[in-house]
């Protein structure tokens, strides 16, 4: 019975695993899965580089498209930084460094799922504690790296607001739902395995409450006096 609830955990934590592993590859391997994206109606242009109609933020870099549709992607690295300005350059905005740096956190939280999915995987009753314990710290994590990338999202869109002449619309990337999926999903997971747990434990309780019943012993029949004469009625005592 207790499989009912241990398999599905498994699965949630395994699809949360995946999940979060794509959202941390992210750009510029994977630029479908970024974090926030702007598409502009009108002519901007990054530092010291060609005129962009899209922008893309992902956890590791970014990535640009010109009127060609042409990509072109910067190297990975930690805590990246970029400026674009308008196409007369009279105004120019930057996204620093403090708002990519603490999207690091993504390839943590999926480390942290993937030792919960490997802990799961157990019938021990303390290794699926310590796998509960896993998946909820992914969880939290998750979260962590889900309100960062909204606060990604949030700040790219009140830059790219701010520049004269540009018609800006920001929307959420395919990265950062992915990032919140594994969240809940990593709630699941971990609440399964723990019901399952709960459900073993107490099966194992209740086996050793009530053990099996030995058949009893045929006891020895019970003494029977001797029947005494009659006229032992009137000895005198």
């Amino acid at each position: 019975m207790s499989k009912i609830f241990c398999i599905p955990g498994i699965f949630f934590i395994g699809a949360a695993l995946v999940l979060l592993f794509l959202s941390s590859v992210s750009l510029p391997y994977l630029p479908a899965l970024d974090v926030a994206r702007s598409k502009f109606g009108s002519g901007v242009i990054e530092t010291d580089a060609q005129g962009m109609t899209e922008l893309r933020l992902g956890v590791w870099a970014y990535c640009f498209y010109n009127e060609d549709l042409d990509r072109t992607c910067t190297t990975a690295t930690h805590a990246y930084n970029l400026a674009i300005s308008n196409e007369a350059k009279t105004a120019s905005v930057t996204i620093g460094s403090s708002w990519t740096r603490g999207l690091a956190v993504h390839p943590v939280a999926t480390g942290v799922a993937f030792v919960a999915f490997l802990l799961s995987l157990s019938l021990h009753h303390a290794v699926t504690f310590v796998a509960t314990l896993f998946a909820f710290l992914a969880s939290v994590l998750s979260l962590i790296a889900f309100a960062l990338d909204i606060a990604l999202f949030v700040y790219l869109k009140h830059q790219v607001n701010k520049l004269p002449n540009v018609q800006a619309k920001t929307t959420i990337g395919n990265g950062f739902w992915l990032t919140f999926v594994s969240f809940l999903l990593l709630i699941l997971g971990g609440a399964t395995v723990c019901l399952g747990r709960r459900h073993r434990t107490k099966r194992t309780e209740a086996a050793t409450a009530y053990p099996t019943e030995t058949p009893a012993v045929d006891a020895p029949p019970p003494n029977i006096s001797e029947k005494k004469p009659f006229w032992a009625k009137f000895r005198k005592n």
